[in-house]
């Protein structure tokens, strides 16, 4: 290791307040000469979409690379060709780039190493390290004990290295039937530790793989491909979740008896679970093929694909993950800061347009009739470099049905009868009325503007309250969904069949949305604040030309509070 890698690492071990405890190990190796050079990857299985959780590990384990000056594999564990397919490799990779870690011509596949796994395997073997075991599957359950109970050995345990040799040939020639026969490697049924209990390492399997074909009938089980993949691609710290913590004996097992040096090391950090959502593979592949939900980019889930199309960014997520933090303790975290990232994000950044969701006709009596005028409006308050764009002003307007009351409540501030508020970036107009039909809902509300009250002229008076409106002559009429959590945690997360316990009103779609004429050309992903509606984005998938379908990111008001 260089002399100034090894004073930045000792410099930094000191630091340990602003440290994390990932980063105080990885210094501790580097000072101590461990390894010359950091080096992580994101290892997924492709038998699925990427959810939130995923992008934590994605932003760790490239950001523990980019801070060490080290690299980043992209590596897809793709040993189990029951569950995978390539439409999932495709997806992961699109959701790892749009999150921002690059990952160059390091792009790698576990399965191209089946070669070098079954090389293993077989010195294993002459180590008198692993047998061909015969019980079933269900037999080696029941002789693996508990906690309380050490195993029992398999009766083919003392195989001889010959017959074990030429056994676990006639398995890889593909004449023995799945489940009969499996690998496993023979370490201690007495251990502690269950995953020790001579752990099955391969197992007969005759199906087509995604990118093999049909060459193998034989596959590595995860526990043994993995530290395998690790050690062949020079990975110095194997950045997991806590759930592999148990399996680490096993990994450290495999790649000091397969002789690899150096060794990769497993660290693992705490899983990241989301109040109010659903993650599982097993639960979002129901509500896909149940049809329950639009795929598995549908905005109501957290895949990655999902929050991208919903409209969430790299940045928010990356703040989210931030925020987060790194533990070694399990906990759950309000999904309420990740909408807090997201309205960080975009608040400077988005458009604040006028689009009037539930849509009631205002009528300005005194207005002349067929006169139009172009008013000037600011893209964002809070951020004048966005500019302006102009507006359309005329003597019908549409505004959202709850700014009108007949009788309304005290501290109703918007229109009612004899009130006066302003029309936002317009003038002052006073209710005089209304319409209805015959099940007495109102349809006009009627009012009278005084035209010494245009925005930018001196006021003698204030009003207390504004609303927004668009011009009914040239607005656009687009369709916009709103979500709410597609499971509600506090009424219990899941039924007493184990079914999820579904919100009815997780979705609600409203085809009559009327807005500025500009956002009728929005495009894919494209962001705007929605005046007092939210932040929305235009869906990727359902949205055409001239004919937009937004979907509501988050709402304006926030219950989480950034300590």
């Amino acid at each position: 290791m260089s002399e100034e890698l090894r004073t930045a690492a000792e410099t930094a071990a000191e630091e340990k307040v602003s440290r994390n405890f990932i980063e105080l190990e990885i210094d501790k190796d580097l000072a101590e000469g461990v390894y010359d050079h950091v080096q992580t990857r994101f290892p997924p299985e492709p038998n699925g979409y990427l959810h939130i959780g995923h992008a934590k590990s994605i932003l760790t384990n490239y950001g523990l690379a980019q801070q060490y000056g080290g690299k980043f594999n992209m590596r897809f564990d793709d040993t189990n060709p029951t569950k995978e397919k390539d439409e999932f490799v495709q997806s992961i990779i699109a959701d790892v780039k749009w999150l921002g870690a690059d990952f160059e011509d390091r792009l790698f596949f576990a399965s191209d190493y089946f070669g070098q796994m079954y090389e293993c395997a077989v010195k294993l073997i002459k180590k008198g390290k692993a047998f061909v075991c015969d019980l079933s599957a269900d037999e080696i359950r029941e002789t693996r004990g508990d906690f309380n109970t050490p195993g029992k050995n398999s009766p083919y345990r003392d195989r001889s290295i010959e017959e074990n040799l030429a056994l676990f040939e006639e398995m890889k020639s593909g004449v023995i039937a799945d489940g009969a026969r499996v690998l496993r490697a023979k370490i201690d049924m007495a251990s502690p530790n269950i995953n020790m209990r001579d752990p099955v390492i391969y197992r007969v399997a005759h199906q087509s793989h995604h990118r093999q074909g049909d060459k193998w009938c034989i596959y590595p089980m995860y526990d043994f491909a993995h530290p395998i993949e690790d050690a062949i691609e020079g990975i110095t710290h194997s950045i997991c979740t806590l759930e592999f913590e148990d399996h680490r004996p096993l990994y450290d097992w495999v790649v000091t008896e397969c002789e690899f040096d150096p060794k990769p090391r497993q660290i693992e950090f705490a899983k990241l679970y989301l109040t109010n959502v659903v993650t599982g593979k097993r639960y979002i592949k129901k509500l896909v093929e149940d049809g329950i939900v639009d795929g598995w980019d549908d905005p109501r889930l957290v895949s990655i694909a999902a929050l991208r199309r919903r409209g969430y960014t790299p940045a928010s997520i990356k703040k989210f993950v931030e925020l987060v933090g790194l533990s070694k303790a399990n906990s759950s975290v309000d999904s309420a800061m990740l909408e807090y990232c997201i309205r960080e994000d975009l608040k400077m950044k988005a458009p604040r347009m006028m689009a009037v969701l539930d849509p009631v006709k205002l009528v300005i009596d005194n207005y002349p009739e067929g006169q139009t005028e172009e008013l000037p409006m600011p893209l964002n308050l809070e951020n004048p470099e966005l500019g302006e764009r102009m507006l359309t002003f005329g003597k019908e307007l549409w505004i959202e049905r709850e700014d009108f009351m007949e009788e309304p409540p005290k501290k109703y501030f918007r229109l009612f009868p004899g009130n006066e508020v302003r029309l936002m970036g317009a003038y002052f107009v006073t209710c005089t009325g209304c319409e209805k039909d015959a099940d007495g809902r109102v349809t006009v509300v009627h009012a009278a503007y005084d035209p010494m009250t245009k925005n930018g002229m001196e006021v003698g008076r204030k009003v207390k309250g504004t609303i927004h409106w668009v011009n009914a002559a040239d607005c656009k009429q687009v369709t916009a969904r709103l979500y709410e959590n597609i499971v509600d945690e506090e009424k219990g997360k899941l039924n007493e069949d184990g079914s999820l316990n579904l919100n009815p009103n997780s979705l609600t779609v409203i085809d009559r949305c009327f807005v500025e004429p500009a956002l009728a050309q929005a495009e894919a992903y494209d962001s705007f604040q929605f005046v007092r509606n939210g932040f929305f984005c235009a869906d990727c998938k359902d949205s055409i030309q001239g004919q937009p379908v937004f979907n509501r990111i988050v709402s304006l008001k926030s219950s989480f509070k950034l300590s």
